[in-house]
């Protein structure tokens, strides 16, 4: 593969045209230059557009209605859900959880989008309980040794 800058090293860059360890490309806060433009441009002027968009809202344009509405209630991301789950000290109680989250989603009291996410969650749980186990194994034996 052809160098294409000629063999001239671009900054922050080996040889082979890669970024450089410690060098993952544009630092952290920096903006485009075209953003910095919109930006500069609009300097000064959030209120006076936010007038018009409401005026423009308040005279039936539904694209800024909407806009508005947007900005004043936006949607929910994420909403808390009631589900009832045993206890979980073991991994055993880990799959019963799973268990009630199933039924939980058959009956539909929880979405199954919502399922899978409290499913993740006690995956998570039943691994960190897991480890915690293994952990002590470990230490046991090692302590027998």
């Amino acid at each position: 593969m052809a160098n294409r800058n000629n063999g001239i090293k671009s900054a922050g860059r080996d040889a082979a045209g890669r970024f450089a360890a410690g060098n993952p490309g544009r630092p952290p806060g920096a903006r485009h230059k075209a953003t910095r433009a919109a930006l500069a441009l609009l300097e000064g002027e959030a209120e006076g557009l936010s007038r018009k968009a409401v005026e423009m809202a308040l005279n039936g344009d539904t694209t800024a209605l909407r806009l508005c509405l947007e900005r004043i209630a936006p949607a929910k991301k994420d909403a808390p859900v009631q589900v009832d789950l045993p206890p979980m000290q073991s991994a055993a109680d880990a799959a019963m959880a799973a268990g009630a989250v199933l039924d939980a989603v058959a009956l539909g009291d929880l979405t199954p989008t919502e399922g899978s996410h409290i499913m993740g969650l006690i995956e998570g749980f039943r691994r960190t309980l897991e480890t915690t186990e293994l952990e002590a194994r470990v230490v046991a034996l090692e302590e027998a040794n």
